[in-house]
């Protein structure tokens, strides 16, 4: 890292006073705002509180956020919705297909957020078509595996970018392309993802991609990005339809055209329902600059060269990282653990329970996912953040080894929705 790189880094951790009181490795569950975001947002309730609002400047930041989302993931604008979260960003996508039944999705049900499950059990419910889940292997999606079970029926495969837990990557690209051959569409869970790691869907390939703006793009919850391919887009009809989704000569949100010949919006706008949540796409908006000021190459380099580091050290240090010091596929997460597990925030190894209380009191921040300590890194951390966590981990082996009873503390519940 050139010293220029390091200076910038160091520049963007100063905004983000979570990090002067705890090592935040916690992104994959949610980030943290940096006083720019939050600026922003007491900007937008300032004007909100004193004089109700602008409608025409509100919709100019929706447009904004609208368009830096589209140069994150080298898309066009057209080709990005503003919907609430992945959950709503996959549903719409996946009901707005021409599903015939006997069709069929293929996932890895036992690595998907249920946000990627859930609507296409949905649909396998109402619209008569099938999932075919894969099975897992060592903790990741099995590219072979996918393909094997795309048939002539298949419509859609589901897959995410980076698992939420235990954090592996997924060679997206290559089921992209074996998908566009032979005419399925590949729908992509970046909830894990975007924001941390270079992005750019055109040259992925991929026809759609959900994504929230809590996690990597280190804003709001609430709100979320739909990427939906042009050409794919244009034959898609929404279920839900608003004014927002249709194509009408004047840009006033009251204007209707010709109720009974209306036209969709072109591209992924026609996904677009009433009112947006304008306090999150200005606060998604201004995190978006920062980090593309910084740059998606940069902040992938610095964050998984972290991440390899910790994996690395807690590894030396006697724990258990899952998939070994080197993974291959890791990313920006690292998980501690023998075995995944079905439970989502617990872990029934005393000896991990014990080590996720006793790293909560040094004041690292972590999340217990699969039965694994699962710790997430974005580019405010440092390698000071790498040596402190290690550091309390080895107290605690100390201190299990001399038979002390390591500082323990009540667990907070954790949600499990995108």
């Amino acid at each position: 890292m050139n010293a220029s790189t390091s200076s910038e880094l160091s520049a963007a951790r100063s905004r983000y006073t979570a990090t002067a009181h705890w090592t935040y490795f916690d992104v994959a569950a949610r980030g943290i705002l940096s006083l720019g975001t939050r600026s922003a947002i007491d900007g937008y309730l300032d004007q909100r509180m004193a004089d109700g609002g602008d409608k025409t400047w509100m919709f100019a930041q929706v447009e904004k956020a609208r368009a830096a989302f589209a140069t994150l993931v080298g898309a066009q604008a057209g080709e990005i919705s503003l919907t609430k979260n992945v959950s709503d960003g996959i549903n719409a996508f996946a009901c707005a297909l021409p599903w015939r039944e006997g069709d069929n999705v293929v996932l890895c049900e036992s690595l998907e957020h249920p946000a990627n499950v859930f609507p296409w059990r949905n649909l396998a419910r109402h619209k008569g078509i099938f999932v075919k889940p894969v099975s897992s292997v060592d903790g990741q999606i099995p590219l072979e595996a996918i393909i094997a079970n795309i048939d002539s029926k298949t419509r859609v495969v589901a897959v995410s970018s980076i698992s939420f837990s235990p954090g592996f990557r997924f060679p997206i690209k290559a089921l992209a392309d074996y998908c566009r051959a032979r005419g399925v569409l590949t729908l992509v869970d970046g909830a894990q993802s975007i924001g941390i790691l270079d992005t750019d869907v055109r040259a992925l390939g991929i026809d759609a991609l959900a994504t929230s703006t809590q996690k990597g793009l280190l804003a709001l919850y609430g709100m979320g990005f739909l990427y939906v391919r042009q050409a794919v887009a244009d034959e898609l009809e929404p279920v839900y339809l608003s004014r927002s989704g249709v194509q009408v000569d004047s840009a006033h949100e009251a204007s209707s055209g010709d109720f009974a010949h209306y036209e969709l919006a072109g591209g992924a706008r026609r996904f677009d329902v009433g009112n947006h949540n304008y306090v999150g796409a200005i606060a998604v908006e201004h995190s978006m600059r920062e980090l593309l000021a910084v740059g998606t190459k940069t902040i992938e380099s610095h964050v998984c060269g972290l991440a390899a580091k910790l994996a690395q050290e807690l590894a030396e240090a006697g724990l258990p990282v899952y998939g070994g010091a080197a993974h291959p596929e890791r990313a920006h997460i690292v998980a501690i653990g023998e075995s995944l597990s079905d439970q989502h925030d617990a872990v029934s190894d005393k000896q991990m329970l014990a080590l996720h209380e006793h790293l909560t009191a040094a004041r690292v921040r972590h999340t217990i996912r699969r039965g694994m300590l699962r710790f997430s890194l974005h580019y405010y951390n440092n390698e000071d953040d790498v040596g402190r966590t290690v550091a309390a981990a080895r107290e605690w082996s100390t201190q299990r080894a001399a038979g002390a009873r390591p500082s323990t503390i009540r667990l907070k519940p954790e949600e499990n929705v995108k």
